[in-house]
């Protein structure tokens, strides 16, 4: 690298002289101090210096601005008698492009006849090898040693030098190219460059000698999809270090396009000695040019030639080639047909031409020669939405018709790519829609964006890399690439949807191969366009009738446009409003079934254009019905995977932006590709606006790797864009989300399921990216709770199409109900009883009913029933004991009267001996002793007593005789 201060070589070639610096004078300070010794020493006279043999230098500048012009020998020590050092010039002086500044006599010369300079500038437009001055080096962005040991360096991420310009890296190393220059005045440093790949970061930027950046917003460069661009900063006074930078962020298996840098000129420089040769293939045919031409097709030219020579026949040449080479022989890939217009009998006319500029021979052997023109076929019909006049021109089809066309046609029924002048050329096809008129119904649905489509068939046949890109501008800002299709495709069709009402450029442009060679090689690759359909274009015309609702007026029916979530009915022409929860297909809202219901555990909106959760759920289950309010969720959360590595150590993480039920459909997931953010001016917009979605992804490479002071956030992909449904299924619409992805659930609370598809339609996603999101109760997890990725996908998929999360928290469990709490009765106390109601343990529950208030009854003791019933008790036995005694007493009186009145009766009967002893008249107490003069117990002589009644009715009653005799029945 050439330090600030140095002298710098003023080409890549190293030509020319620019002003000395103070080294050179102390060189020549030395020089003469060598040659005295070596005169005193050898003692030989030498002879005078001629003018060949020395050249003039300037001295380095003093503080007035002032300098000397002295000589210097070409090799030091051979002569002596050099003229002597003379004022020089200003410092400041230089001159014109065109001229050189002749030492001699210190004047402005202009160039000779197939030389140039740039006055005060130098240039560098021969890249076969790192030019004089320049350095490049490399590092690698990941800091951690530990990572470095386990993965390639970065020794070998240069820019290299390829002849006409220099190319960059395209891994995911840092490469620098460096250039150091000293101005005397202010200048300018241009150059051209090719930056296809926006998964490189491109910058250019200045460094002064204190090592700070000029202050230029055009540091980030920005991409170019048509070919080479021009860049031009300005430089300051003094020492300046020029930098390019760039660095690859593709983590996608994907090989990156390098940048490529030429023709780098720098204005400012103090003068030019000497004019410069013109590189081969150019030459300057004037004198005082300040540029070289280059030379046309089939000619050349060698260094530093005043005119091109014209190649033999039998070869050719590109434009600004030094060498001419051997045509090869005419094949029929060389030439193209073309139609012309249709003339008044409706037919056209074969027209065969050959690609220009033709480089093949008709001479060679095995040479196909041009075939014959003006073979007369049929028109072909005319592109949808137009008409043949009578002159047989194809006309737009006025207000209220339409017409049945086949196909947009050039070739027959498709349009193809033609051979261009290389096989690395872009051959461009470019589309300009001025703007979009929607329906009224688009217009009203504020969520959905979709404002028109376009859709193409297409098809590629390629037998080396080639590549179809399809790029969409915005009001005429540069074209930003949306879908790449590289090698053979079979023919497909493909629909990008358009958001914006603008006036909307779409390009098509196919490239054969990506190897910056010249020639034709694969002139037999090519890509075919079958047909292009854009909706809803403003003053365009009608491929086809569409039925219309219908209203009255005074000059009878007429179209009208239906609200918005209303349906036409084909039969009557009325609008009718679409059933709740159904959403309406917007561009064909024909009859009842142009309402397609909506998914489990969603509804629509008001205006039938889309459907989404309100962020609340119910499922019913044999034992319970389990009502869910996600709102503690609704926020949108970010999650970002483990770390990644790429081959060359890079840092990367995949970053995921969810939000799991918008708001009211609004999606609200953001995600940024803040690279090409860099590029655009604070204040502006860019056409690379940030996805948002209900979850999106982005690669993260933070700031740490990167060295910025922000981490790098690009390729932000969509992963879901509608929701499907909300179910505790498994499977839903063709989505489904094992359970085997994630640690099983333990609590017996079923999980709630978010299902999204995305509208991205990819070669390896043919179906779209689809998503689901796991909600699961956690109670020990607050809101809003963790998120986390499959243990065996820690990239969050495993096949790169279905994406799968895990949400645990408190906020996912269900609402809490009656079942979710139980009572709890206190004893009572001091005549208080309370009732506690708390929740059973575990709780599964959050939010919901609360928990009743505790409830205070009055209740009794049990020291006062205790007294109560020993009281009673104890009446009552003593109540019990006075009426037995009563009873007994009584029983004992009735049963001597009846023994006395039988004992009377039976003596009148019978006359029976005198007994001993009769009944005592006076009290009759003593006689109840005598019938219970045997020893019995009481329940004996109850037993006796009523045992012993005779068949008669008569009681039996035993008595003693005086004697003493057996017992008698009486």
């Amino acid at each position: 690298m050439a330090e600030p201060g140095h002298s710098l070589h003023p080409s890549a070639r190293g030509r020319g002289r620019t002003e000395p610096r103070t080294f050179r004078l102390l060189r020549l300070l030395l020089w003469v101090g060598t040659a005295f010794q070596v005169t005193q020493g050898a003692g030989l006279e030498l002879h005078a210096c001629k003018e060949s043999e020395y050249h003039y230098e300037y001295t380095a500048c003093d503080s007035t601005g002032s300098r000397w012009r002295v000589a210097v020998p070409h090799t030091p020590g051979l002569c002596t008698s050099l003229p002597d050092p003379v004022k020089g010039t200003e410092c400041s002086f230089s001159c014109k492009a065109g001229e050189f500044l002749d030492m001699k006599d210190q004047s402005c010369k202009p160039c000779a006849e197939g030389r140039y300079s740039l006055g005060t500038g130098i240039r560098f437009d021969e890249w076969d090898e790192l030019p004089h001055g320049f350095a490049s080096l490399s590092t690698n962005m990941e800091i951690e040693d530990s990572t470095l040991e386990s993965t390639e360096n970065c020794t070998s991420s240069k820019w290299v030098p390829l002849g006409d310009y220099i190319a960059s890296n395209t891994d995911e190393c840092t490469a620098t190219l460096m250039y150091a220059v000293n101005l005397k005045q202010s200048g300018t440093v241009n150059f051209e460059y090719y930056y296809p790949d926006s998964s490189i970061i491109f910058e250019f930027f200045v460094q002064n000698d204190q090592c700070q950046p000029n202050a230029d917003d055009s540091r980030w460069m920005k991409t170019t999809e048509k070919g080479w661009e021009f860049h031009s900063v300005e430089l300051n006074r003094g020492n300046n270090v020029l930098y390019w930078r760039t660095t690859a962020f593709s983590v996608w298996s994907k090989v990156s396009k390098p940048v490529l840098v030429r023709n780098i000129a720098i204005t400012g420089v103090a003068y030019t000695s000497e004019c410069f040769p013109c590189k081969p293939g150019t030459y300057a045919d004037q004198q005082g040019s300040s540029s070289c031409k280059l030379c046309p097709a089939n000619f050349y030219s060698n260094k530093g030639e005043t005119s091109c020579h014209q190649c033999d026949p039998d070869k050719y040449s590109e434009k600004g080639s030094s060498t001419c080479k051997a045509r090869p022989a005419c094949t029929d890939k060389d030439y193209f047909y073309t139609h012309t217009a249709c003339d008044a009998n409706g037919e056209t006319q074969l027209m065969y031409k050959w690609a220009q500029p033709k480089i093949c021979s008709e001479d060679l052997e095995g040479a196909v020669k041009l075939p014959a023109s003006g073979l007369k076929t049929g028109c072909p019909p005319c592109n949808p939405g137009f008409f043949k006049t009578n002159s047989s021109t194809c006309e737009p089809c006025p207000y209220g018709s339409y017409s049945n066309g086949s196909g947009w046609e050039v070739a027959g029924d498709h349009i193809y790519s033609a051979v261009g002048a290389s096989d690395n050329d872009f051959m461009i096809l470019t589309l300009v829609v001025p703007g979009f008129r929607p329906p009224q119904s688009v217009m009203a649905d504020t969520e959905n964006k979709e404002v028109a489509r376009i859709t193409f068939v297409f098809e590629t046949i390629c037998s080396v890399n080639c590549e179809l890109y399809f790029m969409v501008g915005v009001n005429s800002r540069t074209n930003s690439p949306v879908e790449t299709w590289k090698g053979s495709k079979g023919k497909q069709s493909y629909t990008y949807i358009i958001e914006e009402n603008a006036t909307m450029s779409f390009t098509w442009a196919f490239q054969r191969t990506t190897f910056h060679e010249t020639g034709r090689k694969y002139t037999s690759d090519v890509a075919k366009i079958y047909s292009i359909n854009v909706t809803n274009v403003m003053d365009g015309v009608a491929s086809y009738c569409r039925p219309c609702a219908l209203e009255a007026s005074d000059m009878g029916s007429s179209c009208t446009s239906c609200l918005a979530g209303h349906y036409i009915d084909r039969d009557s022409g009325t609008c009718h409003s679409c059933p709740p929860n159904t959403i309406l297909k917007a561009h064909q809202p024909y009859g009842a079934q142009a309402c397609m219901p909506c998914g489990p555990g969603t509804k629509s909106n008001k205006i039938h254009s889309l459907c989404y959760n309100d962020c609340t759920f119910s499922v019913s289950t044999s034992t319970r019905t389990f009502e869910y309010n996600f709102l503690a969720l609704e926020k949108t959360v970010s999650l970002a995977g483990g770390p990644s590595f790429t081959s060359k150590g890079l840092k990367y993480f995949h970053h995921f932006t969810l939000s799991l039920c918008g708001n009211q459909g609004r999606k609200m997931s953001v995600c940024t590709d803040n690279v090409t953010d860099l590029r655009i001016p604070e204040g502006e917009s860019g056409f690379s606006k940030p996805i948002t979605a209900y979850v999106c992804q982005a690669i993260i490479i933070p700031p740490e790797v990167t060295g910025y002071k922000a981490g790098v956030s690009s390729q932000p992909v969509s992963l879901a864009d509608r929701l499907i449904g909300v179910t505790t299924d498994m499977t839903l619409d063709g989505i489904t989300s094992p359970a085997e992805l994630f640690h099983p659930e333990s609590l017996g609370i079923p999980d709630v399921i978010f299902f999204y598809r995305s509208n991205d339609v990819t070669q390896s996603c043919s179906s779209g990216r689809s998503t689901t999101i796991r909600v699961r109760c956690s109670p020990l997890k607050p809101a809003p709770g963790s998120l986390s990725l499959p243990s065996k996908c820690s990239d969050g998929t495993c096949d790169g199409c279905n994406f799968h999360f895990l949400w645990e928290s408190v906020a996912a469990c269900p609402l809490c109900s009656t079942a979710d709490y139980h009572a709890i009765v206190s004893s009572c106390v001091a005549g208080i009883q309370k009732t506690t109601y708390v929740w059973r343990e575990p709780k599964l529950c959050s939010g919901g009913i609360s928990l009743p208030e505790q409830r205070v009854t009055i209740c009794k003791t049990i020291d006062f029933w205790l007294k109560v019933g020993i009281s009673a008790g104890t009446c009552t036995a003593i109540l019990l004991t006075v009426l037995t005694c009563y009873f007994w007493k009584k029983n004992q009186k009735l049963e001597y009267k009846y023994s006395k009145l039988v004992m009377n009766a039976t003596l009148k009967d019978c006359d029976l001996p005198a007994a001993d002893s009769c009944a005592i008249m006076e009290g009759e107490d003593v006689e109840d002793d005598l019938i219970f003069t045997s020893k019995k117990s009481l329940f004996g002589k109850i037993k006796s007593f009523t045992s012993k009644r005779t068949p008669d009715g008569f009681d039996s009653v035993p008595l003693k005789t005086s004697s003493g005799g057996p017992d008698m029945d009486l």
